[in-house]
């Protein structure tokens, strides 16, 4: 937001320096409130910094924290209301340089006054201890069949006393939880290992820091720092392809930390035999240990996703036909999936309007675009003919036993509604038969699902088999 906008939002600012010395944080804060819902209007107001509450503040660096009730609203109010919140602070308390939106119920809260000649000493940090986003536990990673060997193996490594494997080597494409399981890890080990060292960092960070090293001539620091971890988490190997001197380090640390017992989590893009540029022994290690991939979630992992962050995002309903859709709809990753999910929220909070399909298909349009998936006629009467054991030349025949036409009607059906097809096209893919033989096949269907277990579920797979 443009400053001009926060400006008429704010009172006057206050002298720094009063008889008691104090100023009032909770008059301010109620004053810059009453700002932003005017200029906001009440409706954004009432959906996005109503809830919003006043968290910790640091004099020593000038950090307000703004408490909100989940990480969706903290990042969303920080992406859309965070210049203008630290310009009004700034402008009706000076002290205050910075505003940080959060997320966590249980902050703590400030004392209703800043004092300010006494600033407590700034708490000092590791610059080098990792830094694992709180969002990622095993309790926020849904399982699904896609996904349930890392899972469990990602929470051995993390909890067990004693390794069956090591190194755990997790691979799999964008945005399907890779990152996710490597700070879950974290999290967990750090919490059954009192005291341990963790160290985590990308390759592409390991290259950098060694080649830093080399030129400063501390390559003893930089691989004390490494192989004295008890635990070492490294993310996107693939990006060492190629760098010899590096992979010359990466083998020596993994051998390193593996012999001496410590463990070893990394993870990849691509599993070790398709990793190209990287050394065969390197590969070899990679091998000794467990290697976990992670699929491509399916039709049921996506809809357990959708309807467990339904439940951090407040105020959001959502009708389990529209749940159903998204995860038919967005297929290409997890991520993608709940990025969708956070703009249906944010843009039904936003506009007050009722989330239904009409809403998700406007509001999610490129989206769906994207993730469409040419299936086609011939695709659709290959699986089916496969799935009922009877040769694909039967769709377009004019055989009409049981065994044959039933088929024939659940191809017909599916090619309804997996495709973008009129009804007289797909007549003529089906032998030339007339638009009501399709239409006929279609209600037949639909109604033999609801007393057909046995076909409703053959119809279920055969749509997660094309989807997939």
């Amino acid at each position: 937001m443009q400053g001009s906008e926060v400006k008429s939002s704010a009172m006057p600012a206050p002298s720094a320096t009063t008889e008691s010395n104090v100023a009032p944080i909770d008059a301010a804060w109620a004053s810059i409130r009453s700002g932003l819902r005017r200029d906001l209007g009440a409706r954004t107001f009432d959906g996005w910094l109503r809830p919003a509450e006043l968290g910790q503040f640091d004099p020593s660096c000038g950090t307000l924290d703004i408490v909100m009730p989940s990480q969706f609203m903290a990042d969303w109010v920080t992406s859309h209301f965070g210049d203008r919140l630290g310009l009004a602070w700034k402008t009706m308390l000076p002290i205050v340089s910075n505003v940080r939106v959060i997320a966590t119920a249980d902050a703590p809260r400030p004392s209703p006054f800043l004092i300010l000649d006494e600033s407590p000493p700034p708490i000092e940090r590791d610059p080098n201890a990792p830094n694992f986003d709180s969002r990622y536990r095993f309790e926020t990673f849904v399982v699904g069949k896609a996904n349930e060997v890392a899972a469990t193996a990602a929470q051995n490594i993390a909890t067990s006393q004693t390794l069956g494997f090591n190194p755990l080597f997790l691979h799999g494409g964008t945005g399907r939880g890779k990152t996710h399981l490597l700070h879950a890890i974290g999290h967990s080990f750090l919490a059954h290992h009192r005291g341990a060292k963790v160290v985590s960092m990308s390759a592409e960070k390991f290259m950098v820091e060694f080649i830093r090293a080399l030129k400063e001539n501390d390559t003893i620091g930089f691989k004390q720092r490494l192989r004295s971890a008890d635990l070492l988490l490294i993310d996107d190997v693939q990006f060492i392809a190629g760098k010899d001197s590096t992979q010359e380090e990466f083998f020596h640390t993994m051998n390193e930390i593996i012999t001496a017992g410590r463990r070893l989590v990394i993870t990849s893009d691509r599993a070790p035999q398709d990793l190209d540029g990287i050394a065969p022994r390197i590969l070899s290690r990679l091998s000794w240990g467990l290697v976990a991939d992670i699929n491509p979630a399916d039709y049921e992992l996506r809809f357990n996703i959708i309807m467990s962050k339904l439940e951090a995002l407040p105020g959001v309903e959502m009708p389990r036909n529209v749940v159903d859709f998204l995860a038919r709809r967005v297929t290409s990753s997890v991520r993608e999936l709940e990025g969708a999910l956070n703009r249906i929220g944010a843009y039904a909070m936003m506009t007050g309007r009722t989330i239904d399909v009409a809403f998700v298909e406007e509001v999610l349009a490129n989206v769906l675009r994207a993730n469409q998936r040419r299936i086609s006629i011939d695709e659709i009467q290959t699986q089916v003919a496969e799935h009922y054991r009877i040769r694909k030349a039967e769709m377009t025949s004019a055989r009409r036993a049981r065994e044959v036409a039933r088929p024939r009607q659940v191809a017909m059906y599916l090619s309804k509604q997996l495709t973008p097809k009129s009804l007289p096209d797909i007549g003529r893919r089906f032998g030339g038969r007339d638009h009501t033989t399709v239409i006929h096949a279609v209600k037949q269907i639909e109604k033999l699902r609801a007393a057909d277990a046995e076909l409703d579920a053959d119809i279920r797979l055969l749509t997660r088999q094309l989807e997939g």
